[in-house]
């Protein structure tokens, strides 16, 4: 008798309002496999998810765990149910501890006595499996960069055995070494013949990890097959309808005079020593591993990390930043952390794309209301966003479209000095290379700007030149021809002098 798949969707349908989200999606995962989730930003991807783990109700379809039907009304019976989720929107809660968050829903209790102790073993053990010991479970989560709590995300899945394990976005916060322990993880996770759903815009790591590959373009399914039968070429053409032409469209540009100079910058928090000079018309770009200051060296530059020595000199004036002062001062900044500094979630996308700049129109203006609102309609359009208006709250956006309104605000302000950390994050393959193209587009307009990226590839195709941070110094500027990933790599993990 043949095996029932261990998870098994099928004819899944979904909309919201006059918005189809989902026609006839299905999927099937056997025990045991691995398989990739992709496509576009808007596909459909996170919506089939939230219905597997209860968050939404589909309009019509089933839902089968190991051949017996499955119909969670809430993420509660879904993880009772054997569902596990790894966020690509961190659901962890900062004001609790690590343990906390990790037995959150689930709490070992006997006669209504709570007794953390009972999972203590298998908390230890699961963050351990994450290569990560250093991480304690008396550890307030509000106290862990990004990537700790990506972890702890991560950690909780692993916590309770749960059959079936889907990972969205699971490396999009990390380092090189926690990606090689994760994937490590995964691959027991394989031996031991649990059902794994991965859905990631990194490609190569998709073809590293995954055994098979399903892709939803439109809220539908237009592919499957094995990865180890597929080209990445292949899988970008399914995802975008279209053969990828350029993945890093070069436009022609000349460097200017000196935008932003930095000396000897420290801060309170991990940058030791900065110099960096930006000049208008260029992209420099920040490589380095996760927590080796390159996030620090931004916020410091834009005034959300307080300063503790060194200069910042902006257009040839000296520079005192804090928020306020950097826009006004021509300086915008896209944080890596979008959901907790980028945006205010609970707006609207029109709202959002004008924050900061409200202040500068008449806001009894009708006139300038119009224009604004018809500026926010380029945006939309010009980012891809998918949505059904400029009304929508960005909290029901995919977590890709909410970066697109991140950096759409940025375009919005006008600034003349763009300081980028991972714009990327959680953009599809064809998306990634618009925002490529706009990056160009603002260092040909006489724009500077600064991309901090964990994606050796992403700098060495867009960047006039490139400096590495290494355990909070950051290295000399060289031009990106005199770059690799191998010395790139080799630099940022302390095998060369990194100032």
């Amino acid at each position: 008798m043949t095996q029932p798949p261990l998870l098994e969707m099928e004819g899944v349908d979904k909309a919201f309002g006059a918005t189809v989200a989902l026609c006839g999606a299905h999927l099937r995962v056997d025990a045991g496999e691995v398989r990739a989730l992709i496509g576009e930003n808007g596909a459909g991807k996170s919506t089939l998810m939230r219905i597997l783990s209860g968050v939404e109700s589909p309009d019509s379809g089933t839902i089968r765990i190991n051949g017996q039907l499955f119909s969670p009304t809430n993420p509660q019976q879904a993880r009772e149910g054997g569902i596990a989720m790894v966020h690509q929107e961190l659901a962890v809660v900062e004001d609790l501890t690590v343990e906390e968050n990790l037995l959150l829903g689930r709490e070992p209790s006997r006669g209504g006595v709570f007794l953390p102790n009972r999972m203590r073993e298998q908390i230890i053990s699961s963050l351990a499996l994450l290569g990560r010991k250093d991480i304690k479970p008396s550890t307030p989560v509000s106290r862990l960069p990004v990537a700790g709590r990506q972890l702890v995300e991560i950690a909780r899945a692993l916590v309770h055995d749960s059959p079936v394990i889907v990972f969205d976005e699971p490396t999009s916060s990390l380092g090189s070494q926690d990606i090689e322990h994760l994937f490590e993880v995964i691959d027991r996770l394989r031996k031991d013949g649990r059902a794994v759903v991965y859905i990631s815009h990194f490609l190569e790591e998709v073809q590293s990890v995954a055994d098979t590959w399903t892709v939803l373009r439109d809220g539908e399914v237009v592919g499957e097959g094995l990865i180890s039968e597929t080209s990445t070429e292949d899988l970008v053409s399914q995802m975008i309808g279209r053969r990828l032409e350029e993945m890093y469209p070069y436009i022609p540009r000349n460097r200017g005079e000196v935008l932003i100079e930095v000396k000897d910058l420290r801060t309170r928090s991990v940058l030791e020593r900065a110099d960096l000079t930006l000049h208008r018309g260029e992209v420099l770009g920040i490589a380095g591993l996760v927590g080796s200051g390159r996030s620090e060296l931004l916020r410091g530059i834009y005034g959300l990390d307080p300063i503790e020595a060194g200069s910042i000199r902006v257009a040839g004036k000296s520079h005192l930043p804090d928020p306020t002062a950097s826009i006004r001062a021509g300086i915008g900044l896209a944080s890596e952390d979008r959901k907790k500094e980028g945006l205010a979630t609970d707006l609207t996308i029109a709202a959002n794309l004008t924050l900061g700049s409200a202040s500068s129109r008449n806001f009894f203006s009708i006139l300038g209301l119009k224009k604004e609102r018809e500026q926010v309609e380029v945006w939309i359009d010009q980012f891809g966003i998918r949505t059904w208006g400029p009304d929508q709250p960005v909290r029901t956006l995919s977590g890709g479209n909410q970066q697109k309104v991140a950096l759409a605000r940025l375009l919005h302000l006008d600034v003349d000095a763009v300081l980028l950390d991972e714009p990327t994050r959680g953009i599809d393959v064809g998306s990634k290379t618009e925002v490529y193209r706009w990056i160009g587009e603002l260092a040909a307009k006489q724009k500077g700007v600064v991309v901090v990226s964990s994606s050796m590839q992403e700098l060495l195709g867009i960047c006039d030149r490139i400096q590495v941070m290494h355990r909070g110094v950051l290295g000399t500027a060289r031009q990106t021809q005199q770059w690799d990933e191998h010395s790139l790599m080799v630099c940022a993990v302390g095998g060369e002098e990194a100032a």
